[in-house]
């Protein structure tokens, strides 16, 4: 003990509890509150200033402490030590070599024998500050390289609806950096109608913790009220106390180009490079869904079976450019012809066929006769003539057999042809009933 601590306390602090504190890896001192004079302290009170034991004790807070100047605001700071349980102080003291140690200190008050004293708990913080400060440094280069990696970042604090927008994002999206109103029906407003039910779902799934993480495609308004193609992907990054989503954090990558280009893969995988029309995959899956539909609904489907009249000839005489141009017009008379529910697809050379959901075999049949007088008064003056022959059929609900449908409109063609062509004939099978 030193011969400046009060005599009070030199009877009550056993040599083993000085032990103790002198083991501690914060410093400890023992403060008279009236003047801010320092009358005990631990070992580590003086080493972390690089003083000895009486150098600290001839030192007051005011000499110590880089942020309280002058006794008025000692006397402030110690009666807010006196109101509370425990008074914490951000500071810096300063060392006896001239630099800052940066510290926490947490005060409290007590009373011996009628004198009063501030305890205060010193941590050295420096490496703290100095980590928190790499950590910010290196969250500001990791949130500047995601920005740059992507074409925009967002920030969502929940409670409030607030809503942050990256320079990217709103550059994407041909707005200003000071446009685009930070709240979340600024995003959700420009979803694109057909998109916004499934982008809400994913990110609402991911809130409840029933994904790991918010991703989706969708398309968004530009400010020309042009849609771009977006990737999406997002994360819980905190939480509330009770347990709930505070902030969600995602970043946007424009993909239009890449969707652009899958769209046309599409396409072609679908669709008939020469008319335009479904190909015979693209039809058999329609024809198969419709088929599963009417069997659930028990509804109607009817099926034509088309064949270009002589077309051999026409290949023969006037070659196949010729031929082609024969089919592309049968094919865009059959499509300005058919209805909405309707579909036409090319099934094969100059073969196509015709599936139209909820239509009986009365109907069916003036769907038929109507594309046979389309191309006959469209392609009258043609050379070669251009006509077509067509066979129908019809089933309806569990009666509805896909391969069946087929092999009768395809028996319905062959009479239609060996009849004399440029006409409509029906299925056997349809013309029994």
């Amino acid at each position: 003990m030193s011969d400046t601590t009060p005599p009070q306390l030199a009877s009550t602090i056993l040599p083993s509890a000085e032990l103790l504190f002198d083991h501690l890896a914060d410093a400890v001192y023992l403060i008279d509150p009236d003047t801010s004079n320092i009358v005990w302290g631990n070992q580590k009170a003086w080493e972390s200033l690089g003083l000895s034991r009486e150098d600290v004790l001839n030192h007051s807070v005011l000499s110590l402490q880089m942020d309280v100047h002058g006794l008025p605001q000692w006397g402030e700071i110690a009666s807010a030590i006196r109101n509370s349980q425990c008074f914490r102080f951000i500071g810096r003291h300063r060392h006896q070599h001239g630099h800052e140690v940066q510290v926490e200190v947490n005060t409290t008050h007590f009373e011996l024998d009628g004198r009063a004293y501030f305890l205060s708990i010193a941590r050295d913080t420096t490496n703290r500050v100095a980590q928190d400060a790499d950590v910010n440094n290196r969250e500001k280069q990791l949130w500047f390289a995601l920005n740059e990696a992507s074409d925009g970042l967002w920030d969502w604090e929940v409670a409030t609806g607030k809503l942050f927008f990256s320079p990217q994002l709103k550059r994407m999206l041909g707005y200003g950096p000071d446009e685009m109103e930070p709240v979340l029906e600024t995003w959700s407003s420009n979803v694109h109608p057909e998109d916004v039910t499934q982008v809400m779902r994913a990110l609402n799934e991911h809130m409840q913790g029933k994904r790991s993480r918010y991703e989706a495609e969708y398309r968004i308004r530009n400010r020309n009220g042009h849609y771009l193609w977006v990737q999406e992907r997002g994360r819980v990054c905190e939480f509330a106390t009770d347990g709930q989503p505070a902030r969600v954090v995602g970043m946007v990558q424009d993909i239009s180009n890449r969707k652009q280009l899958e769209l046309l893969l599409h396409e072609h995988a679908s669709n008939d490079p020469l008319t335009g029309l479904a190909n015979r995959r693209e039809g058999s899956t329609y024809l198969e869904a419709q088929v599963e539909l009417c069997h659930r609904l028990n509804l109607p489907l009817g099926l034509a079976f088309i064949d270009i009249d002589h077309f051999k000839s026409v290949n023969d005489i006037h070659g196949h450019m010729t031929g082609d141009v024969v089919i592309q017009q049968v094919a865009q008379i059959l499509k300005n012809t058919l209805r909405a529910s309707d579909m036409a697809c090319r099934w094969g050379g100059e073969e196509f066929i015709v599936i139209s959901p909820n239509t009986n075999l009365e109907q069916m049949t003036r769907v038929a006769e109507k594309m046979r007088l389309a191309v006959l008064q469209s392609l009258a003056d043609h050379v070669p003539p251009v006509t077509i022959s067509l066979g129908v059929t019809a089933a309806t609900g569990k009666e509805i057999n896909q391969t069946q449908l087929i092999t009768d409109a395809d028996a319905a063609l062959y009479w239609a042809k060996q009849n004399g062509r440029n006409r409509v004939e029906l299925a056997p099978a349809n013309k029994q009933n």
